[in-house]
């Protein structure tokens, strides 16, 4: 399946070439927030393969950790003196990346962010990603249509990614809030609702060793709590696990975002109840198809209609489906994990 999806995605820009295309001489980078998280390691086998396909030559960086936004700006300088074409980028600080962003787009590159939108926005050429809104939007329904008249009574922690709110991190916690019912005050920010279902935020650092210690903080603060909303599926195998240690895994309702195949599998598994899905692995080709197109005719990416970044689609992924919210079972959505 992952062949059929590179060759339908290749043929994409079919109608971008102008004349015989120098392909050997396009240099593209991918930088992603680490090298070991599967979520990003998807997106570097995308890239790899579609730049494979267009003979595009494609260098690959990561930060050592989530965070590590020094050794983004490092590989960004590596890029520019490369002499590339285009970047893609998934920051880890989406705020004090933009000025080296604009040194590239300077020098005459495409810079393209990947998942996660930079501050402002308009500081990348495009963004391509899942609406990430909508992502903890479709988690938040469900969550509240499963619980029916009890989430009027819910007690809700959420685990987080870190005290920096990237982008990412506050559309998906804000998204979630807008679903449930909660009034999320200023949606640009994290934290400042008064909503007394809310028993508090916590950090997890996008990691299942934060998830776990997340969830015994937010235990320390109301040992009755319901629900867990995660940024993203390892953070919730950390809170199963805290749970689990105290006996609370059956009676707290765990919702994520990403849809990789270990977390389809733990929603299969009851761990998580359910999860919105992303493609990464498309995010990834497209962009490196992007910036063929930027490299044979000048043109930059344009947005989905209606929207100001290129949507690359989410799905909710569910075996315990809810009357009006659309989703799929977790058979399809393995046969579909991160494609």
């Amino acid at each position: 399946m992952k062949k059929l999806n590179i060759a339908a995605l290749a043929a994409l820009i079919a109608a971008c070439a102008v004349g015989p295309s120098q392909s050997a001489d396009i240099k593209a980078c991918l930088i992603t927030k680490t090298d070991s998280n599967p979520f990003f390691m998807k997106m570097k086998e995308g890239a790899t393969a579609m730049a494979k396909e267009l003979g595009i030559t494609l260098n690959a960086y990561a930060g050592k950790a989530d965070g590590d936004a020094d050794s983004q700006i490092s590989a960004i300088e590596s890029c520019i003196a490369a002499g590339a074409k285009g970047i893609l980028l998934t920051a880890s600080d989406t705020k004090g990346i933009v000025t080296y962003v604009q040194k590239a787009r300077d020098a005459g590159m495409v810079v393209i962010a990947l998942d996660t939108p930079l501050e402002p926005t308009e500081a990348a050429d495009m963004t391509f990603a899942t609406d990430n809104s909508i992502a903890g939007k479709l988690i938040g329904q469900w969550a509240r249509e499963t619980l029916g008249d009890k989430a009027k009574d819910a007690k809700i922690g959420f685990l987080d990614l870190n005290a920096a709110q990237v982008s990412v991190d506050v559309l998906r916690d804000q998204g979630f809030m807008l679903g449930f019912g909660i009034d999320a005050k200023n949606p640009n920010k994290i934290g400042d609702e008064t909503d007394p279902r809310i028993i508090g935020h916590g950090a997890s650092n996008g990691n299942e060793e934060g998830g776990r210690t997340g969830t015994e903080s937010l235990l320390q603060i109301d040992p009755a709590i319901n629900v867990i909303y995660t940024i993203n599926e390892p953070a919730a195998a950390g809170a199963y696990q805290a749970l689990k240690a105290v006996g609370l895994e059956k009676s707290v309702l765990i919702v994520s975002v990403d849809g990789g195949c270990p977390g389809v599998k733990n929603v299969a598994d009851g761990v998580i109840g359910a999860t919105s899905q992303q493609y990464p692995l498309q995010m990834a080709a497209l962009g490196v198809a992007a910036i063929k197109k930027f490299a044979d005719t000048g043109e930059r990416p344009k947005p989905s209609e209606g929207k100001a970044f290129f949507d690359t689609g989410v799905t909710l992924v569910t075996d315990k489906p809810v009357s009006g919210i659309k989703s799929i079972d977790t058979k399809e959505g393995l046969a579909k994990c991160w494609g």
